[in-house]
């Protein structure tokens, strides 16, 4: 028989999976607890219509994502720091700076932990990689300046 788990179930599948089991096992025990409903029709078209709105959610962020990483593709993040002598920074800047920076000038929020760039610890340009979602990466460079 042929049903759609409602719940995750152990040794069959995952949430929305269409799976065959025997008929006992359905009415016994998948239906009665509710972690599954049978497949007729009226269920495989629904089930049809959730996967293709969960494609069309994952084209629009992926269509989102590269619209952003040309948007901050080879712009220039400028960040001011205090310093000391010689031209070196208190402490550093970090990943954290560098995506408040991002979110200010271009609207859009950025995870600290998905750029990756050296440690900066003196004036200067450095090169920065932002990683966003489906493996889409930009390269910024981020200025630091007194």
């Amino acid at each position: 028989m042929k049903v759609i788990l409602t719940q995750d179930v152990k040794g069959q599948g995952k949430k929305g999976q269409l799976v065959n089991v025997s008929d006992g096992y359905a009415r016994n025990f998948l239906f009665p607890r509710g972690l599954a409903t049978e497949a007729n029709a009226a269920a495989m078209n629904e089930l049809k219509n959730r996967e293709e709105a969960a494609a069309y959610h994952i084209e629009q962020e992926k269509k989102q994502a590269k619209e952003t990483a040309e948007a901050i593709d080879g712009k220039t993040v400028k960040l001011t720091a205090k310093a000391g002598q010689g031209g070196r920074l208190f402490g550093s800047v970090t990943s954290k700076e560098v995506a408040e920076a991002l979110t200010r000038d271009f609207g859009v929020k950025f995870d600290k932990r998905k750029i990756e760039m050296a440690d900066i610890k003196a004036f200067g340009s450095y090169a920065a990689e932002v990683k966003l979602n489906f493996g889409i990466t930009a390269k910024i460079t981020v200025m630091v300046t007194e």
